[in-house]
């Protein structure tokens, strides 16, 4: 039975524990906790504990894994935990008294997920990375940038998010749903490198092929001129994604460009039509832009900084950020919506915790007790800037 913190949202009732920290883990667990999970974040040693915007929606504990009491405790979490989320290097939650095998005959129905960078077999298992590695040995960082520079890592940490984090949460969720008709549970094994693989999947299928070539030449990575972001007159920037002929004819007429409009698939006319749209489009502001192509059915917004996402009128109207900012929980649900606090977990108050989940009393105290320094060397959130 969980907490009454989240109680709404297609995910009540499931408890969730996550050892993980940095990126990857938090986020799947943050997702969870969205849906409706009670999570609990078990925080101790120097990785300290994760970035506030991934701690919504949670608790916390702090147990000193490495001591017996701490790993005790773990296992009376595990007894009424539906699902285990970690993000460890191959062996190292073994090593805690954390790992599938030995959690798995303590609670048979629990789903045990591991979020590593390369997966838990194969020559790198055991190796370090950090999202531009991932996206290095997928395929996707070779495909980007230039033809004549280096390639560019996305400001965002694809792999890390996205690679991981939603992959983890998807195969949870999956698992979940089998074990309600086997009633047993299983291991789940993340790897971002191939999480990655998977999100370029057209990438990967299509490479080499037409519009498709590596260095800002193809379809899709703004070598095209009706798919790529234009300069406006006060220095900032409108995105372009008029592909299909109907939007490509729009947005010559919101251009108010004279004749009629060329073959746009065409790269023959990609050089021209380049040069011609960038002059057009700094003749105006990009607000000016925007108030033309709000009424012109042309694939052309605004680019926003993050502040001005949140201020815009369609994100407004769909609450799509919550009141101290953080992107609000996805999808949206009719029947069951998420009741995800976004107030920041206190990992002060672990024993009323370790009650509330079904630890004994003797247990609670001991674990306590020795967990009492196991942040001292490791406070600092991730991550470090």
């Amino acid at each position: 039975m969980t907490n009454d913190n989240n109680t709404t949202g297609p995910l009540a009732g499931i408890r969730v524990i996550d050892l993980s920290r940095l990126v990857p883990g938090p986020y799947a667990s943050m997702l969870l906790a969205d849906l409706g999970a009670d999570v609990v974040t078990v925080l101790g040693g120097r990785a300290g504990v994760p970035n506030p915007s991934l701690r919504r929606g949670k608790r916390e504990v702090v147990l000193d894994l490495k001591s017996d009491s701490g790993r005790a405790a773990l296992h009376e979490l595990v007894r009424t935990a539906d699902v285990l989320l970690e993000g460890f290097r191959p062996g190292v939650a073994d090593r805690m008294g954390a790992g599938y095998e030995e959690l798995a005959a303590i609670n048979s129905g629990l789903i045990y997920c591991s979020v590593t960078g390369y997966g838990s077999t194969g020559p790198l298992a055991h190796a370090a990375g950090h999202d531009i590695n991932y996206l290095a040995l997928s395929g996707v960082l070779g495909a980007t940038g230039t033809s004549t520079g280096a390639p560019r890592p996305p400001f965002n940490t694809l792999a890390d998010l996205a690679g991981g984090g939603l992959v983890a949460a998807f195969g949870i969720a999956a698992a979940l749903v089998e074990r309600s008709t086997s009633g047993v549970g299983q291991m789940v094994d993340v790897g971002m490198v191939e999480g990655v693989n998977s999100l370029a999947v057209m990438v990967h299928r299509d490479y080499g092929m037409r519009h498709v070539p590596r260095g800002g030449d193809g379809l899709m990575d703004g070598g095209a001129p009706y798919y790529r972001c234009y300069e406006t007159k006060d220095g900032k920037f409108v995105a372009v994604g008029a592909i299909e002929d109907r939007f490509f004819q729009n947005l010559w007429s919101g251009l108010e460009l004279e004749g009629p409009a060329p073959e746009h698939m065409d790269p023959i006319h990609w050089p021209p039509l380049t040069e011609m749209f960038t002059d057009v489009f700094a003749t105006r502001t990009r607000d000016e832009w925007a108030s033309i192509f709000d009424t012109v059915d042309a694939c052309v917004t605004p680019v926003l900084d993050p502040e001005e996402a949140r201020a815009h009128p369609q994100n407004v109207f769909r609450e799509a950020f919550d009141e101290v900012g953080s992107p609000a929980p996805i999808p949206r649900f009719s029947r069951t919506p998420s009741g995800a606090s976004s107030a920041r977990p206190d990992h002060s108050d672990t024993a009323t915790v370790l009650r509330d989940c079904g630890v004994d009393d003797a247990v609670v105290e001991r674990a306590v007790s020795a967990g009492a320094g196991a942040l001292s060397d490791g406070l600092a959130e991730w991550p470090p800037y």
